[in-house]
């Protein structure tokens, strides 16, 4: 006769065992919490970054013409108006996948809405159809209201990286879209930079470390054009 000992902790072993084998693969991962904005397709939950699947925002740096072909800078248009859209709110991101540079790439979710598909309805960014057709229909209805990019001229995001612009009349080209005034250019001076101890800290100029901060794109940091827009992306100031 078996010991109840023995027979109780084989049916425990089995119970894991069953457990295991009828567990959904590849289960999706929920991550929930206040989102700071680190561009306009980027968000940041508790120092995980998630690449908004399906929607390719301008860059920070992207230069872009409105209806009545005035430059401004669209890719801080974008991640501004994406940290005014969550605000205070709590954001979920649905983990997808991971690309090539080891990011996570998500769904966020603002309650029910879906932030991908809402930056691309209203024109703040492109459907990215080289790996998703999620947000075509979005992209249409963007286009057909002249919302966002639509309104003016600007080159998708994905050929302004291999150094295309937009030419006076909007075509993909060679040529550069006209610079913005100079004044307006220099206004951007906040650097925004990450510690070693991942801390985000945006530096003004005249401040103690600003002349020895060095800005790198790659690592996540960025320059501001105001206090008010570093901070609504989760920068605080320097302390000095």
């Amino acid at each position: 006769m078996r010991s109840p000992l023995r027979l109780e902790n084989g049916t425990l072993r089995l119970a894991l065992a069953l457990m295991l084998l009828t567990a959904p693969a590849g289960a999706a991962e929920f991550v929930t919490g206040r989102a700071a904005v680190v561009d306009g397709d980027t968000l940041d939950i508790r120092g995980q970054r998630f690449r908004l699947q399906g929607v390719d925002t301008p860059e920070s740096a992207q230069i872009c013409q409105d209806a009545r072909r005035r430059a401004y800078r669209c890719g801080q248009k974008a991640a501004l108006a994406l940290a005014d859209k969550i605000g205070a709110g709590t954001v979920t991101c649905e983990a997808v996948e991971s690309d090539r540079y080891g990011r996570t790439v998500a769904v966020c979710r603002l309650g029910s809405l879906d932030l991908n598909g809402w930056l691309v309805e209203q024109g703040l960014g492109l459907a990215y159809r080289r790996y998703s057709t999620a947000y075509v229909a979005q992209e249409d209805a963007a286009r057909a209201a002249k919302r966002g990019l639509w309104a003016g001229t600007f080159t998708p995001p994905w050929d302004w990286r291999k150094g295309e612009r937009s030419g006076p009349e909007g075509q993909v080209g060679g040529a550069a879209a006209p610079a913005p005034p100079a004044a307006s250019l220099g206004t951007c001076a906040i650097k925004g930079n990450i510690s070693r101890k991942g801390e985000r800290i945006y530096h003004l100029p005249g401040t103690r470390d600003y002349a020895r901060t060095q800005i790198s794109t790659k690592a996540g940091e960025r320059m501001f054009c105001s206090e008010a827009e570093a901070q609504a992306s989760g920068w605080r100031a320097s302390r000095g």
